[in-house]
């Protein structure tokens, strides 16, 4: 089970970071971005696709779950599952949270004695750029692949939870919760001889 915590955990960093770390071609996670399989899949129509310049960038974002269609501003994605658009990590709803950082309307508002936003926060394109919708498609195979794990997580987490617990007696006994002394291990490694400057 130890085994299969470390498989599933390399699973999600390797998701977390867009296929950047934890990569193992023999397990499917190659070094490119994670993808869902092509029946699962968002995609964009070609009437779907989200205008760039000259339109202005949309201030909008919604969501169709009879139709499974995202739509910003007058583009849409289709294929999008509610469990995707509804994805919560910390309280935030993580599809609204990456949006937030691309619309027209970036303000937030200030909050008790927080600093005023910085006027380099205007700094900004003034329509929808193509990496943008890069950036959303990546981030949607990346939730939908993330949530398809989930029942995997769960039932490893429940046969964890169902086997015999150790004990904070049994962990001391067995020398795990034991604390090395900071001061010994740091005398004990070798300095470096910084070369002098000629």
């Amino acid at each position: 089970m130890f085994a299969e915590a470390v498989g599933l955990g390399a699973e999600v960093v390797w998701l977390h970071t867009y296929g950047e770390r934890f990569t193992d071609p023999t397990a499917g996670r190659k070094k490119q971005a994670p993808r869902l399989p092509k029946e699962g899949a968002p995609y964009i129509p070609a009437d779907g696709a989200i205008p760039g310049e000259p339109e202005p960038l949309p201030d909008d974002m919604n969501y169709d779950p009879s139709t499974w269609r995202l739509k910003i501003g007058k583009g849409y994605v289709a294929n999008v599952a509610p469990e995707v658009y509804a994805y919560e990590v910390s309280g935030k709803q993580v599809l609204w949270h990456w949006f937030s950082y691309r619309r027209r309307d970036r303000s937030r508002p200030v909050i008790g004695d927080r600093r005023s936003p910085s006027p380099l926060g205007q700094i900004q394109p003034d329509y929808w750029l193509p990496e943008y919708t890069d950036d959303l498609m990546d981030l949607l195979h990346v939730l939908g692949r993330l949530i398809a794990l989930q029942p995997k997580q769960s039932d490893l987490l429940n046969r964890i939870c169902d086997n015999p617990l150790l004990s904070l007696e049994e962990l001391r006994a067995a020398g795990a919760l034991a604390m090395p002394d900071l001061m010994t291990t740091a005398k004990s490694k070798p300095k470096s001889k910084a070369k002098p400057e000629p």
